[in-house]
């Protein structure tokens, strides 16, 4: 159901990330100066939103590809064209800023966090797959890189769940998990949840299957709305009060996975159009995110630089800075992006041609 807690969560993730990336351009780095938390948000959010993807994709496209109304291939092209656009155009946005910005004599203060040979990974979008590039310019996008991955990978894994029943999978969801994070520590010496962004993709698969596995177990097994509600309070709180302390990789895992988990199974009686909306822009809060980081602060420091600003000042700036992430984030998902993918909607509805009489398989329609 839209307009429910599933959609809260994604715009509340979308807005720590915000917070997170934004979190150092202060003139205290809030890692440092109040609490690591605010650097660790990488860590959680990353594996919220992986998991969360995983999830939302088995619940909303998992019927369809299982009963043959979509093919593998209609899949990859719906999940690839939803991200590739907007990706590409923030990504020539900041090669404009950085040669505009440098053509003018305000170069960014790092340049060697724009190094040319990184970006055509990055535009790509195979940066996470061990193939040199994608470090700077926009680099969050990695994530973006590992789930088209994760798409490639999804109707195979779906196939292969189709005769499990949903124990055996939750069970297959977490074992795996493990024994991908047992791996990693073994041949290169990380967690799973701290492979480089260059291998991203292997940090990205074993969670964004723990999200199938979480959402094929609650198709298949009832859970009672008071009984996820007051689950996911509990691991809300859990959640925060470990985080207090430090890491604590798998129990923050087992949190996040309960959440939504729960989110899944609470009813939505009233959905909220504005929660839904929300939810829709989230996307663009964490495409656009670091390019407004990057040219507002461009600016920012220049003043504060140049006009000796005082502390009370600079954080003023900062604060407009957050703001302004949001502000562009609307603005690009309803005058670019949307249009976009109304575009692209209609396109792929039209690659979707009806088989002729006495075809053996089921028609493939996309979903809208």
């Amino acid at each position: 159901m839209r307009g429910g807690w599933l959609d809260a969560l994604r715009f509340i993730v979308a807005a720590l990330i915000i917070l997170h990336h934004f979190q150092g351009a202060g003139p205290l780095v809030l890692a440092e100066d109040l609490h690591p938390v605010f650097e660790r948000g990488g860590f959680l959010l990353t594996n919220f939103f992986l998991i969360d993807s995983g999830y939302v994709l088995m619940r909303v496209y998992g019927g369809s590809l299982a009963g043959g109304r979509m093919s593998a291939g209609d899949f990859f092209a719906k999940r690839f064209l939803r991200v590739w656009p907007a990706h590409i155009i923030m990504g020539l946005s900041l090669v404009a800023l950085v040669v505009g910005g440098t053509a003018i004599g305000v170069g960014p203060r790092a340049p060697e966090w724009f190094a040319w040979d990184q970006l055509p990974a990055q535009l790509g979008l195979v940066q996470a797959f061990g193939i040199p590039g994608g470090y700077g310019w926009n680099a969050p996008s990695w994530s973006i890189s590992a789930l088209i991955g994760c798409y490639l990978a999804f109707p195979w894994i779906l196939k292969g769940l189709a005769r499990l029943g949903p124990w055996t999978v939750l069970a297959l969801g977490v074992g795996l998990y493990l024994v991908a994070n047992q791996l990693t520590w073994s041949l290169f010496g990380y967690p799973v949840y701290q492979m480089p962004m260059g291998y991203g993709f292997i940090r990205a698969l074993p969670l964004f299957f723990l999200g199938m596995a979480l959402a094929w177990f609650a198709q298949k097994v009832w859970i009672a709305p008071k009984l996820a509600g007051w689950a996911g309070i509990g691991a809300a709180l859990m959640l925060a009060f470990v985080q207090y302390f430090d890491k604590h990789a798998l129990i923050s895992l087992v949190c996040i996975s309960t959440i939504i988990l729960a989110a899944g199974a609470v009813p939505t009686p009233r959905p909220s159009k504005w929660v839904e909306k929300a939810a829709q822009v989230s996307f663009s809060m964490f495409i656009t995110n670091e390019v407004v980081r990057i040219a507002w602060f461009g600016v920012a420091n220049v003043m504060i630089a140049k006009f000796a600003l005082p502390v009370a000042a600079q954080w003023a700036l900062w604060g407009m800075g957050v703001m302004a992430a949001f502000v562009f984030a609307f603005l690009f998902h309803v005058l670019i992006d949307t249009p976009i993918q109304d575009r692209i909607r209609v396109w792929l509805k039209g690659r979707s041609r009806p088989r002729p009489m006495g075809a053996t398989q089921p028609v493939p329609a996309l979903e809208g």
